[in-house]
Parts: structure tokens; C-alpha cells; sequence
């Protein structure tokens, strides 16, 4: 259960699922809850029973349906509204009804705010608050409270703001959640407005947005004036610019400054676990985020790899292994013999010296002709496989491939692919019918050697990407195209470049197959 020193609050079913674009079901909430829990955080915020259907039913079936072993659920709600005891308010009742231990409530904390928006007195405020944590006190529940708009309130009127938390402890708030709601606050006034509240004797916790950059930081700042609450979201989830990313939190409080803040070998599963959630949301992860992201342990430039071949720690300020994730060495036209010999070992072949020296001028010559392997790690390890053998080996040499685009009388654009291949000793012609020249030359190909490799029926084409580069005009420009693909086990990404683009794809693709069949063990010829 959660250490009561030191709590990490989770709102990522709440506040992060306010991002632009982000839209969970019940079963995806319930989802992203077990993962949140495996990782070991205090508390899992569901949501606002009573304010829509969708939150009402997951809190009813997070009563059967989770089994969370770290996490306590927190029900988000509101006080009650102005000239209503709290016993009569039905939204305050969802909350008492929701079955979560812990309610969290939003109340105002911002003079204006409460003049304004909530249409009612300073006094009538503070009452709503009292009432409200007590009522639910009475009940049973624990209960926190998000002081809203916090920091900007305090600017406006320090003595009101300061009221409003001792209020909520008075009642019987565990803890008083300061909220940079705009998101507008810097590291420095943020810490000396903490140091404040902290002087009030309640117990402080911290709820940032990142529209300046800075809610990781400002986070790290409120702990260091004082508070013993963090609250943030998964991935840096949130609408706007987002929350504070709870991973990077959690991982810069016990890897920097002491804490221990979720289980043993919990943070080793981070990257796990962040990846595991944008699969659920369906957002693209952030390849550059903070300790999780793929890149966050990726080695471009010549010197850096000269130096991390003597020492990794050289150029990395941890273990990546620490949370979950692994060091990685890219290839391109900055690229030196020591980045290539480490890519090498990384994929497991043994160079030597001629090899990295070969590999080192073709990547580059390669790459001044518009080809990216920083991007494109299974056409990197083609071109070393052939650098290693000596000699160009493939699962089948094509003969010809051919795309004729038709647009029909009735305006129906129709593509078809013939391809003629020998494998195996066999040639073979097949043809295919797709909704692009791309997905017909996929289509034949398969066509053509599915019958000699089923396990090309597992292969996925799962992201298409095309840029234009330098070229005498813009329609005669060089054309580079880069293909993910995917078995049922992982990805991988391969690379074409020519002047036509659907020459570019076919290179890619041919790419993305024989890779597919060296993973699937076949040997190539």
C-alpha cells in the first residue's frame, strides 16, 4: 500500500485523459490502472463519478474488476455547491457512493475565481469546503484536496489562499494538493510560495501543467520547499501542454534525490510500463521523453561513441538499465569506426577492422545520397550482413516488378502489381491488387513467396512515411521513403531512396521482407 511519508498520485484517467485527441473506454481505463499499479504508485485518480456515465461505471467495476495491490483508487469530485448542505448534494453523494477510498476534491482557492466563476462570497467558499471534507470524513472516506488555481490565487490574494488550506486541514484534509491550474509558474517563486503554505502546518502536495516547460521542474521544487504529495500523469499526459510526466518525477526523485518511491525492481519495468499505456491510449509515444523515451539513451555523434566505447557513463547520466530501457548506438553520416564497431555488437556480429572500415564509407557515402539509418536499423544491419559476407544475400533476387495505376470511367482508382521473382530455385510471377502502388506491390510479393515462406503471413506493413529531398525541381526531386514493419513479435524499419518514389518504396520493401525472414531463421542464398 501507499508509504504514507511520501505519496505519488496518478491522474491520468482524470486530468490526462483531457488531452487533445486522448479518448479511453472503461475497459482501456481499467487497463491503464494496472499498469499504473505495477508500478507501484499511492494512489490511481478514476475519475468524476456522478459527472458522466462513463466514470460512474468504471469505479462500479473497478469494485470486482481491479485487484490492485499497491494503489488505492481516488474519486474526483467537487464541493458542494453554494446554499446546499453537502448531505444533499448529488454529486457529492456519487462520490460517497463510488466506493473509492480516498475523494479527491477541486475547490477554488483564487478570489476572483470564486467571485466569478463560482458566483458566490469568499466565506460561502470556505464553508463549501469545510462542509464538504467533513461530511465526507464522517462517512468513512479519506480525503484530499485540489487547491485550484493555487498559485495564481496566492498572487492575488495571499491571505485568502492561504485560508482555504488551513480551512480544508481544519475539516480533516490529509492533504491540500496546490494546483499551478494555468500552468504559468517558474521554478523559483513556485518553491517560495510552497515555503509559505508549508508554514500553515497542513500537509502540502503538488499538482503541475507544463505550459511553461517546467512542471517536472516545478514538481522537484515544491518537494524541495516542502511537500510530500506529487501528482502527475502517465507519459505527460494532460490537456494543453499537459501534466508533469509522473515517470520522469518519480524517476528524478529516486534516482537523484534519494527516495524510495515505488517497490523493488518497480522502475526497472518503467519503459515497459510508459509504452504498455500509449499502446492502450493509442498516442505516439514521445521518442524523446525523459528515461522511458527510445531515444533517451541514443548515441549519434563520432566523439560520443569514441568515449562510450571506453566508459558508457561517459555520456550517460545513469544505468539505462535502472528504469527498463537500453542504450543505443545510431548510425548515420556523423557516424566514426567507433559507432559503427558498438552497432555492431549491439546486433551481435564481431567487426573487424577492414569491416568498420568498409561499413564506415558506405554508410556515409550512402547517407550523402539521402539514405537515414538512424532510423532505419534493419537496413543497416542488411547492409552489414552483406559487408560481413562479402557479397549480396538475399532470400530471393527479383527479376522485374511492375505498377500500373488505373482511374476508372466511375472515378475508382484501381493499383495492380506484378512482380516476377526467383527463390529457391523457382520463378515465380504473381500479381496483386491493393488501394495504393504500395500496398500492391506488398500484396504481390506476399503473393509470390508466401507459398515458399508462410511466415510472411505474419508480417504487418504498419507506418508509411515519405520525404522529399534536395532536388533540380520539386517533381524531380529525390525520394525517400521509410517502412515500419512488424511480426507478432517486435518492429523494425527499412529505407529506399531513388528520384521515383515508387522505386523508393520497393527498396524499402524488398528490405522489410528479407529482414522479416531472417528473423522468422531462414537462411538466405
Amino acid at each position: 500500500m501507499a508509504d504514507e511519508r511520501f505519496h505519488v498520485y496518478d491522474t491520468t484517467l482524470r486530468d490526462g485523459a483531457q488531452q487533445e485527441g486522448l479518448n479511453l473506454t472503461v475497459a482501456d481505463k481499467l487497463a491503464v490502472a494496472r499498469h499504473l499499479d505495477s508500478l507501484g504508485v499511492g494512489f490511481i485518480e478514476g475519475g468524476w463519478p456522478g459527472a458522466n456515465p462513463k466514470d460512474t461505471e468504471f469505479f462500479k467495476r473497478a469494485r470486482t474488476e481491479l485487484d490492485l495491490k499497491h494503489a488505492q483508487l481516488a474519486a474526483f469530485g467537487a464541493t458542494r455547491r453554494a446554499g446546499v448542505k453537502a448531505a444533499d448534494d448529488p454529486l457529492v453523494a456519487a462520490l460517497r457512493e463510488s466506493g473509492a477510498p480516498v475523494v479527491t476534491l477541486v475547490a477554488k482557492s483564487h478570489d476572483r475565481h470564486v467571485e466569478l466563476a463560482l458566483r458566490t462570497t469568499l466565506q460561502e467558499n470556505l464553508a463549501m469546503i469545510r462542509d464538504t471534507v467533513s461530511h465526507l470524513r464522517a462517512g468513512g472516506q479519506r480525503v484530499f484536496l485540489d487547491a485550484e488555481h493555487f498559485f495564481d490565487g496566492y498572487k492575488s490574494n495571499p491571505a485568502y489562499a492561504l485560508e482555504v488550506i488551513r480551512t480544508a486541514a481544519e475539516a480533516g484534509a490529509d492533504v491540500i494538493a496546490l494546483c499551478d491550474t494555468n500552468g504559468g509558474m517558474l521554478p523559483d517563486e513556485l518553491a517560495e510560495i510552497v515555503l509559505d503554505a508549508v508554514r500553515t502546518s497542513a500537509r502540502v502536495g503538488i499538482h503541475c501543467h507544463d505550459d511553461t516547460g517546467c512542471a517536472v521542474a516545478n514538481t522537484l521544487a515544491a518537494v524541495k520547499a516542502g511537500a510530500t504529495h506529487v501528482q502527475g500523469c502517465a507519459n505527460g499526459y494532460g490537456e494543453r501542454s499537459g501534466n508533469a510526466n509522473l515517470f520522469t518525477v518519480v524517476a528524478n526523485l529516486q534516482l537523484k534525490r534519494g527516495f524510495d518511491l515505488v517497490p523493488a525492481g518497480a522502475l526497472a519495468d518503467m519503459t515497459r510500463i510508459a509504452h504498455a499505456i500509449t499502446e492502450v491510449t493509442n498516442v505516439t509515444p514521445n521518442s524523446h521523453a525523459p528515461y522511458v523515451g527510445t531515444s533517451a539513451f541514443a548515441h549519434k555523434a563520432g566523439l560520443h561513441a569514441s568515449a562510450i566505447k571506453v566508459d558508457p557513463n561517459l555520456y550517460q547520466h545513469i544505468d539505462p538499465a535502472q528504469v527498463g530501457n537500453d542504450m543505443r548506438m545510431l548510425v548515420s553520416d556523423m557516424a566514426g569506426r567507433a559507432s559503427v564497431e558498438l552497432k555492431g555488437r549491439e546486433l551481435g556480429y564481431s567487426l573487424t577492422p577492414e569491416h568498420t572500415k568498409t561499413l564506415v564509407e558506405r554508410v556515409k557515402d550512402l547517407e550523402s545520397r539521402g539514405f537515414t539509418f538512424e532510423a532505419a536499423d534493419a537496413s543497416f544491419e542488411l547492409l552489414l550482413r552483406d559487408t560481413v559476407h562479402g557479397q549480396r544475400k538475399r532470400h530471393f533476387e527479383v527479376e522485374s516488378w511492375r505498377v500500373i495505376v488505373e482511374r476508372t470511367k466511375g472515378g475508382e482508382l484501381v493499383s495492380e502489381a506484378t512482380v516476377k521473382l526467383h527463390a529457391k530455385g523457382e520463378r515465380i510471377v504473381a500479381t496483386g491488387e491493393g488501394n495504393g502502388p504500395v500496398n500492391a506491390l506488398d500484396k504481390a510479393v506476399r503473393l509470390a513467396l508466401e507459398q515458399l515462406y508462410p511466415d510472411l503471413a505474419k508480417l504487418e506493413l504498419v507506418d508509411y512515411k515519405v520525404r522529399i529531398l534536395e532536388g533540380t525541381h520539386g517533381t524531380d526531386a529525390i525520394t525517400r521513403v521509410l517502412i515500419t514493419s512488424s511480426d507478432d513479435r517486435a518492429e523494425w524499419a527499412t529505407v529506399g531512396v531513388a528520384e521515383n518514389i515508387i522505386d523508393a518504396s520497393w527498396q524499402a520493401l524488398e528490405q522489410a521482407v528479407t529482414y522479416g525472414l531472417l528473423r522468422a531463421g531462414h537462411e538466405t542464398h
